[in-house]
């Protein structure tokens, strides 16, 4: 039964290594980009264990014409809810597609090879998967809805287009659909963490920053630092744009970010954890009080 006396055994049991296993299997299929095997393979590994922890989990499939390619990339959205007749919600999000191309090596020679995405991709997928076995013993106080996002990091660097392609087509077609606050995570595995303020999240959601690093202050956060560090163009903005509070966590202190190196061994079950804590006790506190 949940404590619902505020105290830190009010929270689900975070399991750092069952999270880790998650990031590994994710790994394990390659690079996880549209229309590519290993993408078609994860998409049905989520699928099942999504469908784990709800019985309702839905696939938000749609097309994206690739003009530089001339082909259609066939994308899914994957949107699994947690206390359904509850109306008061929050959507939990990351994305789980990665980045076709290196273009951040050091090594001009590997900008065309995959990413594997071991931080970036599938870190926050991770966390949220381990947050919903929670939810199994201690169902949410809230309505929960997750949502595993494709097709983020398929842009062009120095343009905005061909990016957050699953976060755009979910809020064009989400109806009368309002969660009170969004929390994207996002490259948050890194072994070395280092959790900023967003520049986005902070002007446009300050109160939900707020709320986000009381609880990581509850949770002795080690990790999470009050500055403002970074503006990052991440699938928390459509909903932003949108007037709906979303806030991104994320670690672009990443030396491996977009390059061949972003693999397993550079992230670390601990730093999973200490996500996936702040996490859980924002919904569990949000939830606490509005019981009261």
């Amino acid at each position: 039964m949940l404590d619902c006396s505020g105290d830190r055994n009010s929270v689900p049991f975070f399991d750092e290594q069952r999270a880790f296993t998650y990031l590994v299997d994710q790994c394990e299929f390659g690079p996880r980009v549209p229309n590519s095997p290993g993408h078609r393979q994860c998409k049905e590994y989520l699928y099942q264990q999504l469908s784990a922890t709800s019985t309702r989990v839905n696939r938000q499939d749609f097309t994206y014409y690739d003009t530089t390619a001339g082909d259609n990339l066939l994308l899914t959205n994957l949107i699994a809810s947690y206390n359904v007749e509850n109306k008061n919600r929050i959507l939990l999000c990351a994305h789980w597609d990665t980045r076709p191309w290196a273009d951040n090596d050091p090594d001009s020679s590997r900008h065309r090879e995959p990413v594997l995405g071991a931080n970036d991709g599938a870190s926050g997928v991770a966390v949220l998967l381990e947050i919903a076995n929670g939810f199994k013993d201690a169902p949410p106080p809230l309505g929960i809805d997750i949502v595993f996002f494709d097709g983020e990091d398929y842009g062009m660097t120095g343009t905005t287009t061909g990016w957050l392609l699953g976060s755009k087509f979910f809020t064009r077609n989400i109806g009368s659909y309002r969660p009170y606050f969004v929390v994207l995570s996002d490259m948050v595995g890194d072994a070395d963490l280092n959790i900023y303020k967003e520049h986005y999240s902070q002007v446009y959601a300050g109160w939900l920053v707020s709320l986000i690093w009381e609880a990581a202050r509850r949770e002795n956060a080690e990790h999470f630092y009050p500055e403002i560090r970074h503006t990052v163009y991440d699938d928390h903005v459509p909903f932003l744009e949108l007037g709906i509070p979303a806030a991104d966590l994320i670690d672009m202190d990443y030396k491996w970010w977009h390059t061949v190196e972003d693999t397993p061994d550079k992230c670390s079950p601990a730093s999973l954890r200490e996500v996936g804590r702040v996490v859980l006790r924002v919904i569990y506190d949000e939830g606490l009080r509005g019981q009261k």
